[in-house]
This record gives C-alpha cells, structure tokens and sequence, in this order.
C-alpha cells in the first residue's frame, strides 16, 4: 500500500500556505526535506510550502514521482482569493511563432488551417486549434515530419500546455486540435484519437442579487457603461453577442433584441426590458453609433478588455466583492428567472443553450424552491410535539448553569 501524504491548508506568517501531513517514516521525511521550497514550523509541528499554483503543481509532481497517495481533499474548499497567484506564462507571439518555422511547416499549418475551414469550423475555433498546432509545429521544429509519433504530442503537452499552466478548457481545446491534425497527416504512429480530454471542472457560477444589479447600474454614472451592464444583464447576453450588435439588430416596438449567428451559428430572439429603452434612447441619442450599437473609436467595435475594466472598476463602488466578469450579468439573469418561475426549457431558449444539461446548473444556485424545504429537525421536532400528550415544549438544549 501506499504511504499518504496529507495536503491541508495553513495560514501562517500571514499568507496561504500547505501543510504536509504524513504517518512518521524516516525515509518519507528524507523524502518530503528534498523538495524545493519545504519548511519546517515548530508552531504547527508540520511541513509546509508555499501556497500557489506553481508549487501546488511542482508538489503533487514530485510526491507522484515517489510514489504516494495524495489526499488533497482538504485544500478543495479553499477560496481562491486566499491562494497566491502565480501569473501565467505569457505566450509568445503568433506572428513570430510563424516566422521561425521552415518553409515546409509554414505549409503543414496553412494546410490545417484550410482543413478546419472545409469542415466549416467557426474562426474562433480555426484560430484556436491553429494556434495549438503552431506551437507545436515550433516546439517540434528541429524534428523532420517523418519521425512525428504519439509521443511528440504527448512531450508537447508536458512541456508547454502543462507547464505554462494553460486553462483545462484550453487543454481540452488543444486535444481537440490534434484529433484533427493527426487525421490530416494520415502518419504512421502518429494518432490522437484516443487521446482523452481531461475532464471539465465543474463550479457553480457566481450570481449577484437582485438588488446587486441595481447597485451595479445606479454607481455606473457613464452612459455607454451604464448601457453595456444592462443589456448584458436584462438580455443574458454573451459579451461577444453584445459587441456584434448592430442598430437594427434591435425592435424598439416589439421589445425585441435579434442575436444574429451567436454560439454555434444560431440566430435568437431574446425579449426587450422595459426599464431599459429610456436608456437606450439616451445612448443612442448621444453616442449616435453608425454600425455597431456599441462602438469603439473610429466606429470599431468596442474592446472586451475595456468591459471587463470598468465593470471591475463598477463593482468597487457598488460594494460587490464577488469576483464579477460579464459572463456573471448572464448568470445572474438566468438564474433571477429561475427564481421568478420561469420554466427552464424557455430559459435555455432564450439563452441559446443546445443542451437543456447545460442550463440545470442554474436549478443550483436558484433559492426559490430550495428555500422552501424545511430542515429535517425541525419537521422531527414539530411532529415530537403533536404526539406528545402532555403538549410539552421539546428542547434539544439545556441552559447553562451559572
């Protein structure tokens, strides 16, 4: 059987820290005293290290390698803004990425990238799984094309997609890409298709209250801003789908908002608040846009990173110290109408989902039927207090004594 090491989490000398835990072995604590970074506190009476990603990461390497059972179970439920964040690794630049390949990989990747756009992928996808295999093809450039193997994706894997901490959805992304790739090359000894995506982390989304969002638009003094919020929030809009909008992508007189080739290619309709067309008459009025609704400077499109920036910037003022991004506006709408009764099959309707899976993750974080359920103790009690003859109160407690 193998030895278990306990990972935990400890607060001391002021920061996030691992304690490591583990049944006293000489050869255990010879083992765990090598790895780089290990303290000692004579407080806690444990080993620990730094708590961030990068050791977090180097850690569970290193004791994997020595062969022990990690129980991590604890560190689970630690919030994230109590972990020290280590920056990702910046990726280089495409274009130089491109320029340091040889002629023969230049004409590998615009091949791959002729591929997924005959298979009428949409260019997020084209750029992202194109993006994936440039790497790689950079990664691998002193290697002929002829002695491509399993195994070079798998090296490429290990030492760019997980060392440089990428995002498990981007890790899936880049398996996804050489499913793809592989199929093209049609090489010996070089197949993907059994290749498995890791699994997706499964979190519930953050929701603001009601009475946040109100916070949120009345602290936001900027017109254009104060616009933007609301109609991510009152059209559970994504915030690409926002910044494709163009003027007569919206109905004033049927209170309409027509999304137009959004996720997956698909049209919809979502419904117009009310409380909103003031406010947009006021945008448009003043802003008078040409093209887009929302417009950046000499009439482009409106960045996303400046989204993200003030409503940061908004959810300081209004007091909000959950961690919002624009995805959160659509989160909360969903789940607002979850709550207001609204059948779930017309919220994934109106939220484009393909999938009704998709949109039962908000049936978790709605409160109207789950505040409904009353506690097994009290029902026990209340039932206790019916059969009793006498009428007697029950109690669970006793008073102190003084």
């Amino acid at each position: 059987m193998k030895p278990i090491i306990t990972l935990k989490p400890l607060y001391y000398k002021d920061k996030s820290q691992i304690a490591i835990g583990f049944s006293f072995n000489e050869k255990t604590k010879s083992y765990i005293k090598k790895f780089q970074g290990v303290n000692w506190s004579k407080t806690h009476s444990t080993y620990y290290v730094a708590h961030n990603q990068n050791t977090l990461h180097e850690l569970f390497t290193y004791l994997r390698k020595g062969e022990f059972y990690i129980d991590y179970k604890s560190l689970k439920y630690v919030r994230k803004e109590h972990i020290t964040t280590i920056s990702k690794v910046k990726s280089p630049d495409k274009l130089t990425l491109f320029q340091a390949l040889s002629k023969e990989q230049k004409t590998i990747l615009k091949e791959y990238v002729a591929y997924l756009r005959g298979k009428r992928l949409s260019e997020s996808t084209v750029s992202s799984y194109g993006f994936f295999i440039l790497r790689f093809l950079n990664h691998h450039k002193t290697i002929d094309k002829s002695h491509w193997n399993t195994r070079s994706i798998e090296t490429f894997i290990e030492q760019v997609i997980s060392k440089e901490y990428y995002s498990i959805s981007s890790h899936r992304q880049c398996v996804s890409a050489f499913k793809h790739f592989t199929v093209l090359c049609n090489l010996e000894n070089f197949d993907a298709s059994n290749f498995e995506r890791p699994k997706k982390s499964n979190y519930l989304p953050i929701v603001l209250s009601k009475e946040a969002i109100i916070d949120l638009m009345q602290v936001t003094k900027n017109l254009k801003h104060r616009t933007i919020i609301g109609l991510l929030y009152s059209g559970g809009l994504r915030i690409g789908e926002l910044l494709n909008l163009k003027l007569n992508d919206l109905d004033l007189d049927r209170s309409q908002i027509h999304i137009k080739q959004a996720k997956g290619r698909k049209d919809r309709v979502v419904g117009m608040s009310e409380a909103i067309k003031p406010l947009l008459y006021n945008y448009v009025h003043t802003y008078r846009p040409e093209k887009f609704l929302i417009e950046g400077r000499d009439g482009d499109k409106y960045s996303a990173s400046s989204i993200r920036f003030f409503l940061k910037q908004a959810c300081k003022l209004a007091g909000i110290t959950k961690p919002v991004t624009p995805h959160t506006l659509r989160h909360s709408y969903a789940t607002h109408m979850l709550e207001n009764g609204i059948d779930l099959r017309y919220i994934q309707a109106l939220l484009g989902h393909v999938k009704p899976e998709t949109t039962m993750i908000y049936t978790h974080v709605a409160k109207k039927d789950i505040l409904k359920i009353r506690n097994p103790l009290d029902v026990m009690i209340e039932e206790m207090q019916l059969k009793d003859k006498d009428n007697k109160k029950v109690l669970i407690s006793r008073n102190f004594k003084d």
